[in-house]
């Protein structure tokens, strides 16, 4: 029998610090970890910060990022009394885990992840290499979350395929070794799952993306916000009408107004007969959405020593939760333990 977690239904989340946290990422998931899921489970959220090392990058900038991405996570209501929060290279459990988990997947499995090949193709269209952290990503992101013998992991649609990666090693390895991990499930998010971009509404909100003026991030002053909005890409059409196929640039628009205000986006098309004033509405209910993050994290700033024993205690609380189960199967793989 796989080792237990105590009863309690355990979440695992993370967050990677390639770009400022953006719109999507708080209506698509740090909102529900801070409202919900910390409440209702043993949770634990990480700064995925080895994650960010997979392409090209700045140490200096991957540091501040994972330090503003931790500060952020606080400042959005995750309670560290209620929830794990830590960054994920101060736990070594992931590493660990994370070659066990490439020596029980296959070359194949690791070739056919999507993310893999739209950002392989990525890199090589703009004449650079393509690391091999690339390929073997998604085995540390099974690391990170069976490491914890987690029940759910509440991700995006595009993280879905990883999760089901994770599933199969979980089981191959339980097949293979005995029962050693929890096979986790996946978690998608309702209404605004996946925030488009203002300027590109066929293409995901990314905190990755080179141009930012589609892209709202938390910490966007109140007067950037409504610029980007108000500039939005709609189309040529002048009723307001919720159709996602054909009129992605509107929808998009409704779905983030639906998300901010817990309105029904189709309902909420009914209400407005032009763009301007739906862009206006939009503008500041993300505006008024947004405030008490940017006033609480303006106070979490000043104060850089709280956020480092926040995340110091996380570490040590997730590092007493993962070694237990990386031990046993290092032990289970045959390794021979050191006394």
């Amino acid at each position: 029998m796989a080792m237990t977690t105590g009863g309690r239904t355990r979440i695992f989340s993370g967050v990677q610090p390639t770009g400022h946290l953006t719109l999507g990422n708080y209506l698509g998931a740090v909102r529900r970890w801070a409202e919900e899921d910390q409440h209702r489970a043993e949770a634990l959220f990480c700064v995925v910060d080895l994650h960010a090392l997979t392409v090209e990058h700045d140490p200096a900038r991957v540091r501040r990022l994972s330090r503003q991405a931790a500060t952020l996570l606080l400042a959005s209501g995750l309670d560290p009394e209620l929830c794990t929060v830590f960054v994920q290279s101060h736990v070594a459990e992931h590493l660990r885990l994370s070659y066990l988990m490439e020596c029980t997947a296959s070359d194949g499995e690791m070739r056919r992840m999507i993310q893999y090949k739209e950002k392989a193709a990525a890199q090589r269209a703009r004449g650079g290499s393509v690391r091999l952290s690339l390929l073997t990503y998604p085995a540390l992101m099974a690391a990170d979350i069976l490491a914890y013998g987690t029940h759910e992991v509440p991700v995006g649609e595009d993280q879905a395929q990883h999760v089901e990666l994770t599933r199969d090693l979980a089981e191959r390895f339980n097949q293979r070794y005995g029962a050693t991990f929890v096979v986790p499930r996946t978690t998608l998010p309702a209404v605004a799952a996946r925030v488009m971009d203002l300027q590109e509404p066929t293409s995901k909100m990314g905190k990755s993306h080179a141009r930012t003026a589609g892209v709202i991030s938390l910490l966007d002053e109140p007067e950037v916000v409504r610029k980007k909005v108000l500039r939005a890409v709609t189309d040529t059409e002048r009723d307001v009408v919720y159709d996602p196929e054909q009129r992605p640039g509107v929808a998009n628009l409704l779905n983030v107004l639906a998300a901010c205000t817990g309105g029904d986006p189709e309902q909420l098309a009914g209400e407005y007969d032009s763009y301007g004033a739906l862009k206006k509405d939009v503008a500041e209910a993300v505006v008024e959405t947004l405030r008490p993050v940017r006033e609480r994290h303006a106070g979490l700033a000043a104060d850089p020593s709280y956020v480092d024993g926040v995340l110091r205690r996380g570490a040590e609380r997730a590092r007493a939760l993962a070694r237990p189960r990386v031990d046993a199967a290092f032990e289970a793989v045959g390794l021979l333990p050191a006394r």
